[in-house]
Order: C-alpha cells, then structure tokens, then sequence
C-alpha cells in the first residue's frame, strides 16, 4: 500500500486539518475502517482506508493544515518489508492549528477500526471527539461531564445534556464554522455555474397516489418505521438514473464517465446554516424501509459532522428536496463533477384533471438541472417521465 495520503473530499477542498488519528503504529486495519479525523471547511470527516494493511508510522502532526495528496501515514500490507528507506517526515503544516480551534464533532464510527476504545485527549479525560467539539464550541470542562460511555468516557449525549444547563460561551466559533463552510459552498457553486452549461426543465408530477399509499402502509406501522414521502422521491429517482444514464455519472477530463452504481446524494440542510450532500450507496437497490433508514442515518450524522469520507466523494446523482412544506418549486446547481441534480418542492393540494373531472390532488414540482456536455431535453425528459411512471404505482417500489 506505502504512504496513505490526505484524500480530497470534493471538488472545492485544497487541504484539511488533521485533528485526531484513530490508529496508531503497529494496528492492522481492514477496508472501510476509519484512521483519521480531518477537519474541511465542510466540518469534521472521518477518513476511510480502502485496503488491508498494519500502519508502520504516523507521518503527519495532528493539528497541521495539509494539502490534498500530503502524506498522512505509512501502511504496508500484511507481511511486507518496512521500506529500507527512512519513512516520510512528519508533513509541513500548510497552517498549524492552535488549541483555540475546536476539535470536530465526529463520533465512533459505527463500524469501528480496531482502535476501538475511546482515548483520552489533551485534557486527559476520555471522550469521543464529538463530545470534545461541542464541549470547546460552548466551553465547557469536560472534566466537570459525568461520563456514561465504555469506562466513564464522555460522549456527545453527556455534553448535550451539560450544555443545555450551560450557557454557549463560544459563539463566534460556530458563527466562523458556517463562514468557513458557506465559503466552500460559494466556490463550489461558483465553479459549477462557471463550467457546467446547466439547462433546466421541470414537471408537475400528481404523488396523491403515492401519498394515499404511504398513508395506509403506516397506518400499520409504530411510529419509529413509517416511511416519509421523500423516501419515495429518492428510491423513483433513483430508479430512473439507473435507466437514463446520462443522468448519473461524471464530467472529468472533458469526457462523461457513466457511473456503474446509483450513488444518490442527499442535500442536507445543517443546523448551523450550510449545505452537505452526502451519498447513499446503491440506492436503486435498497426497499422503501432502507432507503428510509439510510436518508435518516445521513441526516443525523451530517449535522452531527460525522460523515464518512466515502459518503462526500461518491455521489453520481443529488436530490434536494424541500419537505412537506416549503416553497412549490426550486432549481438545483450541479455538485460537480456529477452531471445533474435533482429539486423537489413540497408537495401541494391543486386543483387537478384526472380523466374528465377536476378534483383536488396532491402535486409537486420535480425540476432537474442537467449538463448540456451530457445530456439534452430529450435525455432529461425521459428521466422525468420515469420518475412520474414510478410514483404512480409505488408499491412496485
């Protein structure tokens, strides 16, 4: 494998700030275990590791701001020689974070690496480094936190609690966090409007057949597992990106590469103020009950700034919606290097024709933007008529 190196973690990142490493020299680590937390302008990651290897070395300080493709670590694979050579030097800080930035909000993952166990930090109390974020972000002592994790470690529920009894002695730090995050969001964008030649159509799609259907499948169903009707939205889009390519995929290189997977983004809305758009992984292949889970999986660990790094690079195709409520109809800008994004407006009760009557049907907007390099109006017309195909028979979903 050799040097493991700072990953980009979208089209608008130029470096991160290593804050926490979740491995240490000598551990054995598997695809998909986590071994660091960065912090980007789009909040606290954690980074994945894509292959099997045992790390040899730790090559880059915690608190130093690095380029993307700076090195990071090295790791061998399984019984492979340590490289004759010294290994690299701890990699120059681009800009050296000082104690006055808070650490990330980032939890455990849920599968986690085999460092496992929560480690002390700085302040020498154990803690997850969720519950060290908020706990510097309102300046509270985590040693005064009762901790309730594995051996008394604080975790972010026991800063929660503290926090809510204790008033934010921090604030110009959150108000900076969003600055920071509504300047990646402005390069992004801009960048997007600036190569992308987006075109737009829309359509006025009847979803009461949907809405009634959902209305007595959760009649049966506690509270904690019904399904919303945004969950109908992403697995229709879904389905039909899998069935009009030019749709899901990316633009690099000046040429469209086709995605072999639906990996459907998901425009969160944080709390704070800013936008994120992490994936769902084949999200044409999940049930109704998965897509569920998976959309409030993302929305819980997004604004908590526990995403992984896989989940803000592999997204081929995004959905915003707005809700239940909200405005009838919105026009998305493409997250490059995806080629379209889709925008829903909330669902509203129109008067509506269905075969020679005018009866009141529940109705929302679906307005695509698509890249005129990859697709014209006949490839974004398909793809909305399958959406409006697919929702009138939702149970087949």
């Amino acid at each position: 494998m050799g040097i493991f190196q700072m990953p980009s973690l979208g089209a608008d990142m130029e470096a991160g700030t290593l804050v926490e490493w979740m491995v240490k020299p000598g551990d054995t680590v598997h695809r998909g275990d986590i071994v660091a937390v960065v912090e980007t302008q789009k909040g606290a990651i954690e980074i994945e590791i894509f292959e099997d290897g045992i790390v040899e070395s730790l090559d880059a300080a915690l608190g130093a701001k690095l380029p993307v493709g700076a090195p990071l670590a090295t790791i061998l694979a399984e019984g492979a020689a340590p490289p004759s050579a010294p290994g690299a030097p701890v990699s120059k800080p681009v800009e050296t974070t000082q104690a006055e930035k808070p650490a990330p909000e980032a939890t455990m993952p849920a599968t986690p690496p085999k460092a496992g166990p929560v480690e002390p930090g700085a302040t020498g109390v154990a803690a997850s480094p969720a519950a060290r974020h908020l706990a510097a972000e309102r300046g509270i002592n985590l040693a005064s936190v009762r901790g309730s994790g594995p051996g008394g470690a604080v975790v972010l529920t026991d800063v929660e609690a503290a926090a809510s009894t204790t008033p934010a002695s921090k604030p110009s730090k959150t108000a900076e966090a969003i600055a920071e995050m509504r300047k990646a969001i402005a390069a992004a964008m801009q960048r997007s409007k600036r190569e992308i030649p987006h075109f737009q159509l829309s359509q006025v799609i009847d979803v009461e057949a949907a809405s009634a259907w959902l209305a007595t499948r959760n009649a049966e169903l506690p509270p904690a597992n019904r399904i919303l009707l945004g969950a109908l939205f992403m697995k229709a889009a879904a389905l039909a990106a899998a069935k009009v390519q030019e749709m899901n995929g990316h633009y690099r290189e000046d040429r469209f590469e086709p995605a072999a997977q639906v990996n459907l983004g998901v425009a969160v809305a944080l709390r704070g103020g800013g936008l994120i758009a992490p994936a769902i992984t084949e999200a044409d292949t999940l049930a109704l009950s998965e897509m569920m889970a998976a959309m409030k999986d993302l929305v819980a660990r997004a604004r908590a700034m526990r995403l992984r790094s896989s989940e803000l690079t592999s997204g081929t195709l995004t959905v915003s919606a707005l809700g239940e409520k909200g405005a009838d109809s919105m026009t998305g800008i493409i997250f490059p290097p995806q080629v379209a994004l889709l925008a829903v407006g909330a669902p509203k009760r129109r008067p509506w024709i269905v075969g020679e009557s005018v009866m009141p049907r529940l109705v929302a907007t679906f307005t695509l933007s698509a890249d005129h390099r990859v697709s014209d109006g006949r490839q974004a017309n398909r793809f909305l008529a399958e959406i409006d195909r697919l929702l009138q028979t939702p149970e087949a979903l």
